[in-house]
């Protein structure tokens, strides 16, 4: 099971599309609220109805844990411990993360990104201690995958598709979805 995680004002696109491209691809997908509601407002007034509550995530099934962007939606992820001390114990067992924006920060704070490289939003990098910081649209990096910002979530979730299925396994989809033809190759 992968879980993406949805907290008031996280980025509709960061967390919309990539859900999106991971289920097309049949991967096993749930959205969760951190909130206590099943209704969470996104960073830009839309009210998005996640398929459970944290208190209902079966953490001993996740496969990855997935954080999407967006202010205040990021620090609010970073502000729920259930969630932070879930992260950390899932990461402990080498389970893979994700997180996209302003999302890596969490994983910053709760040390996850030491010796590892990683990208985000553009003024977020003194969040993400002991990373390697690049400018990459996506990176990935032993389990971890970060994206840059709201351009990169169909990237984003191709790569995570690609974690899973294999390298090129979301080609299928990005000609199906004209990614490629938007963006070359």
């Amino acid at each position: 099971m992968i879980y993406v995680f949805l907290a008031t004002g996280f980025e509709d696109i960061e967390a919309i599309a990539p859900v999106d491209i991971m289920r097309r691809a049949g991967l096993e997908v749930q959205t969760v609220s951190v909130t206590g509601d099943r209704v969470v407002t996104t960073a830009h007034g839309v009210g998005i109805v996640a398929d459970i509550l944290l208190q209902d995530a079966d953490f001993s099934q996740a496969e990855m844990i997935v954080l999407p962007g967006g202010l205040p939606g990021s620090t609010n992820l970073d502000a729920c411990r259930p969630l932070t001390e879930a992260i950390v114990r899932h990461r402990e067992k080498g389970g893979a993360i994700a997180a996209i924006c302003a999302a890596p920060l969490v994983f910053g704070h709760l040390g996850l990104l030491k010796g590892h490289r990683a990208t985000c939003y553009p003024g977020v990098e003194p969040e993400l201690k002991g990373a390697t910081c690049t400018s990459a649209i996506v990176e990935q990096d032993a389990g971890i995958i970060t994206g840059k910002g709201p351009g990169a979530a169909f990237e984003f979730g191709y790569t995570i598709v690609d974690f899973f299925l294999g390298k090129g396994a979301s080609q299928p989809l990005r000609q199906g979805m004209i990614y490629q033809e938007l963006v070359g190759g």
